[in-house]
């Protein structure tokens, strides 16, 4: 086999880890460690057929080091690597160079897929649409974009595959996409809501009422032409009686309250809230915060604090069972770290007044 053919591969496998997600950059930061070949397993592969030989033949020809492996530590399973790892024990080698993943096991096979799609031998098309079954299911509230990015099929494909999965039911009336943003399946009651806030505020900027309405801009823009044309907010094709679809419509008005748009505050002996994305991105433009290490910390903190109702709501409802105890314990114990951070900062403000 010639050894321009092997280096080819392993040229390949490093840079499709180069350009990886950021979940694969992570797993790229982790320590690489020795391990004994003998300890791991190669169950729950992605691929189905098995290894390749041909694939085998050319990495066992290469003469500079293979990548490490990735391998599930609470399981010691080959998440990525099985024909490296075929090929240490055709040398006759002990160990392994390894780095681990200490997900659960949905986790590492969703893992497992996004870095055999991107792989010197990718996945087959019939690999990856039984991946897609899989994941849906392990991850139900996945869009079809966010399966399709990692399973290295169109996100068509993907819908076609949960109406098999689902039996056509639609499940969760949400959708967590690419960017992590969480969205409601049906928009019909956000657009709604957004025709009602523009009819009885119309200063209201496009941001404000997508954001109250929990629709991106650009529905927002939609909505207030087809008010301006005189037409329903709601496009023909989309319409469905409120009764049809199961849900009451989420009023989020009450979000617009922290910008002091439609009531006053609950607690007049306060002074009104700003937006917080929009406080915390003049805290992210001062130097003082910015080029500070305490300063880049609180605001790694107060960032996670940014999210949207719906997206708090959907963390909720998705936490198992087994931990949720502990999580609400924690939560407990962290606000009562940040009563007291607010408290002492009040105290400072005192202090230099």
């Amino acid at each position: 086999m010639d050894d321009r053919l092997g280096r080819g591969v392993v040229q390949r496998a490093a840079r499709s880890r180069a350009v990886g997600s950021s979940e694969d950059e992570g797993i790229n930061q982790q320590p690489v460690v020795q391990v004994e070949v003998g300890s791991l397993t190669t169950a729950d592969s992605p691929r189905l057929s098995g290894e390749n030989p041909e694939h085998l033949e050319a990495l066992a020809a290469a003469q500079s080091p293979l990548p490490p492996i990735i391998v599930h530590r609470p399981s010691m399973r080959v998440i990525d690597g099985v024909h490296r790892l075929k090929v240490a024990i055709r040398r006759g080698e002990e160990t392994i160079a390894v780095r681990f993943f200490d997900g659960d096991e949905a986790e590492a096979f969703v893992l497992a897929v996004r870095l055999n799609v991107t792989h010197g031998l990718p996945l087959a098309l019939a690999d990856r649409k039984r991946a897609a079954e899989r994941i849906i299911t392990s991850h139900p509230v996945w869009s079809d974009r966010k399966v399709a990015s990692v399973t290295g099929i169109s996100p068509g494909t993907v819908a076609d595959v949960r109406k098999r999965v689902t039996g056509g039911a639609p499940g969760a009336g949400i959708r967590v996409g690419q960017d992590g943003r969480v969205r409601p399946l049906d928009g019909s009651a956000g657009r709604r809501l957004a025709g009602q806030l523009m009819s009885e505020n119309p200063h209201l900027s496009l941001r404000q009422v997508a954001r109250a309405a929990a629709i991106s801009p650009e529905t927002a823009r939609d909505v207030r032409n087809r008010l301006r044309n005189g037409e329903d907010p709601i496009p023909r094709r989309r319409r469905k009686p409120l009764a049809a679809t199961g849900e009451p419509v989420v009023d989020r008005r009450g979000d617009l309250d922290s910008l002091a748009i439609l009531r006053p505050p609950a607690r007049p002996q306060r002074e009104p809230v700003l937006d917080r994305a929009t406080t915390l991105n003049r805290l992210k433009a001062d130097p003082a915060l910015r080029y500070s290490e305490t300063g880049r910390n609180l605001l790694r903190l107060l960032t996670l604090h940014t999210l949207w109702t719906e997206e708090w709501e959907a963390i909720i409802n998705n936490l198992p069972p087994h931990c949720t105890g502990v999580v609400a314990g924690l939560a407990g114990q962290f606000a009562d770290l940040w009563t007291e951070f607010a408290t002492r900062a009040t105290r400072n403000i005192a202090k230099v007044g």
